[in-house]
């Protein structure tokens, strides 16, 4: 089975009736947004943008495809044929990864033909929500360490082989440093970075083997998991054996890990060790179910620690793993439609869109419109096409870093308002649908 099958089968449907009733073709423009910031993250950065156009790009359907969907016993004679050459030819405007985002502002917005734009909608909210929340979480571990480089090492708890994967792409985009994940490391070609489990210190008949047969195997690459035993009485004086030994040989130890008691005082009484055996140089990693909290709470407490490694809060999103991503129909065959909801929040703004960032805050308006600002939609497909080769990670982390730092400290504040001509459709399609909305 291709990857077209990944989409909601009400997806399909709808399709089918577009096809049927002669609207298939009509051109439609769907937003794709998010309608409030997930729980303890102060920041959202958009993500999972490039993963979404090689996607779109590869859209078709297979044989196989089509076999299954027949055996289904539900769509119209002569729909599948149809299917059968279905391929994305839509324009995509979005937000560049690593943009900061704030509520309701279209991250993408596609317009294609409207059987089209219906089918992308499971894929693309898959690919842009959970990549958003993981960057997300990512950009504000990044911005609590104060410099101490975040380590990824999340994939044994992430939802699944493909979560892992998507998860390290999106911390590494969010700023951390370096995945445990090899496959994704391969895959994106980010930093590889990992140990030795306890599993290790335990294989051998006591520590002090065990840490001089990992050194032996890897001597230019050693650090060393230090909390198996007694992390103080046992675990860093081995380690600081083992490093000079390291050094009479004409290397050096790089690292330990702390992975469990109370980090703060462990990796200030191994610092002290450390340098007190004259190995200043030799860093203090910790691990160990952190999150941004902890983390925090490490820095502020001044903890000598050169980097943290963050696995389950950072790929599950832990303290919100749900993004309030959504895909909404704005225009049609040249008609601006709205969603109507006696919730004000899910009332959406119609026609083609586009947000200008300025000196002062955010505007969402209408394409077309005068606005002063940077827009921030920017055309990254064509006809189906991607209009530009896909940027490197680093460059989009490097950029995501860069905007972050400039928008977090104002981000609470920050003011997101409609244009008047958006303001001004909005209201005469509510008016139309009977609706009046309460001032604010």
């Amino acid at each position: 089975m291709s990857q077209s099958l990944f989409t909601d089968l009400y997806e399909l449907t709808m399709m089918a009736g577009y096809w049927r009733t002669g609207h298939a073709e009509d051109t439609a423009t769907f937003d794709l947004f998010h309608r409030h910031a997930p729980r303890g993250v102060d920041l959202v950065v958009a993500g999972g943008l490039e993963p979404a156009l090689e996607w779109l790009e590869q859209l078709g359907f297979s044989d196989d495809d089509l076999i299954y969907l027949d055996s289904l016993d539900l769509f119209p004679d002569g729909f599948l044929d149809w299917l059968a050459d279905l391929r994305f030819t839509g324009d995509v405007w979005a937000m560049p990864e690593g943009t900061p985002v704030l509520p309701h502002e279209p991250i993408l917005r596609v317009t294609a033909p409207l059987a089209q734009g219906q089918l992308v909608e499971t894929a693309l909210l898959n690919m842009v929500s959970y990549s958003s929340l993981v960057a997300s979480t990512a950009s504000q571990l990044v911005a609590e360490s104060g410099g101490t480089p975040i380590l990824e090492f999340g994939a044994r708890r992430a939802h699944g082989p493909d979560g892992a994967r998507t998860g390290s792409r999106a911390a590494f985009l969010g700023g951390c440093a370096a995945t445990s994940n090899v496959a994704a490391a391969a895959d994106y070609g980010l930093p590889p970075s990992g140990t030795q489990a306890h599993a290790w210190i335990m294989a051998f008949p006591d520590e002090l083997t065990a840490f001089r047969a990992y050194a032996e195997t890897f001597p230019h690459h050693t650090v060393l998991l230090v909390d198996t035993y007694d992390t103080l009485r046992s675990g860093v004086p081995n380690a600081i054996t083992v490093a000079h030994e390291l050094a009479a040989s004409g290397t050096r130890l790089r690292g330990i890990r702390l992975d469990s008691g109370d980090l703060l005082t462990l990796s200030q009484q191994a610092r002290r060790m450390l340098d007190d055996a004259g190995l200043e140089d030799v860093q203090v990693l910790v691990s160990g179910d952190l999150d941004v909290a902890r983390v925090r709470e490490l820095v502020g407490a001044g903890a000598p620690i050169d980097g943290f490694g963050v696995g389950t809060s950072l790929l599950t999103a832990r303290e919100d793993p749900a993004f309030s991503g959504v895909y909404k129909l704005a225009e049609v065959a040249d008609r601006p439609a709205l969603k109507v909801s006696g919730e004000p929040s899910k009332i959406t703004d119609p026609g083609r869109k586009q947000v200008w960032r300025g000196a002062d805050g955010d505007v969402i308006g209408l394409v077309g419109e005068a606005v002063p600002g940077t827009p921030l939609l920017e055309q990254v497909m064509a006809g189906g096409r991607r209009m530009r080769p896909a940027p490197g990670l680093p460059e989009l982390q490097e950029r995501c870093l860069a905007l972050a730092r400039e928008m977090r400290p104002r981000a609470a504040s920050w003011p997101v308002r409609r244009s008047a001509g958006l303001e001004a459709l909005r209201r005469d399609l509510l008016a139309e649908h009977g609706h009046v909305e309460e001032a604010t």
